[in-house]
């Protein structure tokens, strides 16, 4: 007489009744495995560019607050010499223009040298 296989539960008879009433695994191993955390460079490099979007932001606001005061208290009027002619305006547009005229050029060169990098790669 041989022993009934530990393994099952039901009938000999019945093959698909196998093991089917306990877990496969132990209730430790059935845990989901907590995800890795990224370490190495990913993760220092995305530190890195954090900190760098904070300076930029602190570096953006403190410009912004200095031009506007700069223009609130350069109120009078002033004559601006064009090429080919001269304008009497008020300081603050002559100063506004000049800062939107210098966002656009550094833009047009963040532009610039971000296609250069992307046809070296």
């Amino acid at each position: 007489m041989t022993a009934p296989d530990p393994r099952t539960t039901g009938t000999p008879s019945d093959p698909l009744s196998v093991g089917l009433d306990r877990p496969a695994t132990s209730p430790e191993q059935a845990q989901p495995a907590q995800p890795a955390q990224p370490s190495g460079p990913g993760r220092t490099r995305q530190a890195a560019g954090t900190v760098g979007r904070g300076l930029a932001l602190g570096l953006l606001i403190f410009v912004t607050v200095v031009l506007v005061l700069f223009v609130v208290f350069n109120g009078q009027t002033v004559r601006i010499s064009l090429v080919f002619t001269d304008v009497d305006a008020p300081l603050v547009l002559a100063l506004l223009i000049a800062a939107v005229l210098g966002a656009l050029v550094g833009w047009l060169l963040h532009l610039v040298l971000r296609t250069r990098r992307r046809h070296r790669s």
